[in-house]
């Protein structure tokens, strides 16, 4: 996987940041690496980050992670879904094509989650 904040995105659009929260040693994060890089190649409107808790701490800051993989998916009104996700290849796509591009935010997501989305928006080009 490329470097991950030097991802596809399109610049024409609201950015829809969507970030995997997976740590090397976990086997399950290592199978659904594939699944989040097809999902990638499928919605090149969004910017897809695939953050390892551990090797980029500096950029996972507070961010609590408990169960893997967790999902990000924010734009640059509001946090859309924050929290672990079935590592299933459908799951992860049915979740990007329903989401609405405007709406309510996640009122109950961590506000650690709102200080890595700036990170990541400072960070990257």
């Amino acid at each position: 996987m490329p470097d991950p904040l030097k991802t596809r995105h399109s610049t024409t659009s609201p950015t829809r940041w969507v970030v995997c929260l997976c740590a090397e040693w976990c086997g399950t994060c290592r199978d659904y690496r594939a699944v989040f890089e097809q999902a990638m190649l499928d919605h090149p409107d969004m910017r897809f980050v695939w953050l390892d808790i551990e090797d980029q701490a500096d950029l996972v800051g507070e961010v609590d992670v408990e169960t893997f993989p967790t999902l990000l998916i924010a734009d640059d009104q509001a946090i859309r879904f924050a929290g672990p996700l079935m590592p299933h290849p459908g799951t992860l796509s049915r979740l990007l094509d329903s989401l609405p591009a405007t709406g309510p935010a996640v009122s109950s997501a961590d506000p650690a989650f709102k200080g890595l989305l700036q990170t990541l928006q400072r960070s990257s080009p």
